[in-house]
């Protein structure tokens, strides 16, 4: 089989003779030239957790779309309690009892969430109309099945992601779904949500349902799943038990090579203090924050969900005014709520939301990169198209972005290389301080890594770097310093040195060590 030099052990689990619950056989997909799936093959038993791993560009979400009916394979098969099927449309899939919940689900956000788990297919009492009361029981019995707490008359609108996705999956198991596919659902959930999720999952692993979770968390894989499948490039590369499985050996499989480096950590001479923050406040948000990045340091700023991480960096950016204090770059000040104020001083941000926030996704690649230099680009009162391309290729090149062309649009790019795109555009201004927020979410460990050595790269060459994150390893494995904070608050600031994870999370939980 291609690509599976490095199997350690069968396509299936082999657990029993049952026969899985669903299953591919030697699918593979083409799209043109390119071939996302290459004789692949995976079961899914009820029961079990089944991880699915590999970098962006592996074939992931290919075979999510094969196996929920968005696309039909090539050759090979889709098989159901062993007998071959054909998804001509997700209404096939979902028939057949296959659920897909996304990281981001879509809802009605006007409707309830009764009326959402519901939608088109209301109980009906006498004379045709809608049975509220039946709905209200099914629904009741949904959540009690899952150990949760919802409000059914609860507008959808209000409801958190971790929330509405438990909405979704209550709405799969009103289906009578057998296979829960679960795509990065735990990417903007915080930590209590994804403890709250992986409860539900167990649970519904208990009463039968099989469940196939695709993460690039790998701590994730390791806590929730009993097997995990690897793909790269599209080919299946092993199927396995997690039991006796290492992080390095699940690495290796997914990038083909071990990565000695993936927090690559370059010594940098500490200079200059290059940002400056004091006392800084925003009425209800953050308060009395102060603190100093400089050249040559990377500084992570931690944190639980909702520690004012984020706000900091916008109101420290310009994006957001505050209230009191003030912030200096290279020893001037900066006026309140002005990016190009920012700008001009030298600082830069990369948010967290590189989609929303960081691209414009319909727009090309030469374009997002050129977007904060447009200035620099004109050749009289027309920008240069030429000089556009020049500096997109320059920081590909740089980044080492993987590409078919420049003119394609951003939108067709992997999320780490996406991402990589947001570091270009704000790196082709030639920034003094590098404001990153969430550096390596969603991205797979191998282009994280890459994003790593940029990092650590431009803090050697005297750039001063403020990273947010949430990725605790990350932060231990980058920064010279970890500032904490805790409810708008900083409340610990630990040398290099003396951190780690307990010391980092007594203090973002609020408590003394």
């Amino acid at each position: 089989m291609t690509g599976a030099a490095e199997a350690t052990a069968p396509h299936g689990p082999g657990t029993g003779d049952a026969p899985p619950v669903l299953a591919l056989a030697g699918v593979s997909k083409s799209f043109g030239a390119v071939r996302a799936l290459r004789d692949v093959s995976l079961e899914l038993h009820a029961g079990e957790a089944h991880a699915l791993a590999g970098e962006n560009g592996a074939g992931k979400s290919t075979l999510v779309k094969t196996l929920s009916g968005v696309h039909r394979p090539d050759s090979g098969q889709v098989l159901m309690d062993g007998r071959p099927v054909e998804f001509h449309k997700p209404a096939d899939a979902q028939r057949h009892g296959v659920a897909v919940i996304y990281q981001e689900p879509t809802m009605f956000p006007d409707l309830s969430v009764v009326e959402n788990i519901f939608i088109g297919r209301q109980p009906r009492a006498s004379l045709g109309r809608i049975d509220r009361a039946a709905m209200h029981a099914r629904a009741a019995e949904l959540f009690t099945r899952l150990g949760v707490a919802l409000d059914p008359e609860q507008p959808a609108r209000g409801l958190s992601i971790a929330d509405q996705q438990l909405v979704e999956i209550a709405k799969a198991l009103s289906r009578d779904a057998r296979v829960l596919i679960m795509d990065e659902p735990t990417a903007a959930l915080s930590g209590n949500e994804v403890a709250r999720l992986f409860t539900v999952v167990r649970a519904l692993r208990e009463q039968g349902c099989a469940v196939l979770f695709i993460s690039h968390r790998l701590d994730e894989i390791f806590e929730l799943c009993q097997r995990v499948t690897t793909l790269r490039d599209g080919a299946w590369i092993a199927s396995e038990p997690v039991a006796g499985l290492t992080h390095e050996a699940l690495i290796r499989r997914m990038v083909g090579r071990d990565l000695d480096a993936l927090y690559p950590k370059l010594d940098a001479a500490t200079g200059e203090v290059a940002l400056k923050v004091d006392r800084l406040t925003r009425e209800g948000v953050f308060t009395d924050v102060s603190f100093e990045v400089r050249r040559g340091e990377i500084v992570a700023l931690a944190g639980l969900v909702g520690a004012g991480r984020s706000e900091v960096a916008r109101a420290v950016f310009g994006v957001d005014r505050w209230d009191a204090g003030w912030v200096e770059v290279n020893g001037r000040r900066l006026p309140p709520a002005s990016p190009t104020a920012a700008m001009s001083a030298g600082v830069a941000l990369v948010p967290e939301d590189r989609r929303q926030q960081g691209l414009v996704m319909d727009q090309s690649i030469e374009r997002n990169i050129g977007l904060t230099g447009l200035k620099g680009l004109r050749r009289g009162p027309v920008i240069s198209r030429a000089a556009e391309r020049d500096r997109a290729r320059d920081w590909a090149i740089r980044l080492q972005l993987k590409f078919n062309r420049l003119s394609d649009a951003v939108n067709v790019l992997s999320g780490g290389n996406q991402q990589k795109v947001v570091l270009a555009k704000w790196l082709s201004t030639r920034p003094q301080v590098l404001i990153i927020d969430e550096p390596t979410r969603g991205i797979d460990v191998g282009t994280k890594a890459e994003v790593h050595r940029v990092l650590s790269e431009l803090a050697s060459d005297g750039m001063a770097v403020l990273m947010i994150s949430s990725d605790l390893p990350e932060v231990l494995g980058m920064a010279d310093r970890v500032l904490v904070m805790h409810e708008g608050r900083l409340v610990a600031e630990i040398p290099r040195a003396e951190a780690t994870e307990e010391s980092v999370m007594t203090a973002a939980a609020g408590r003394t060590s």
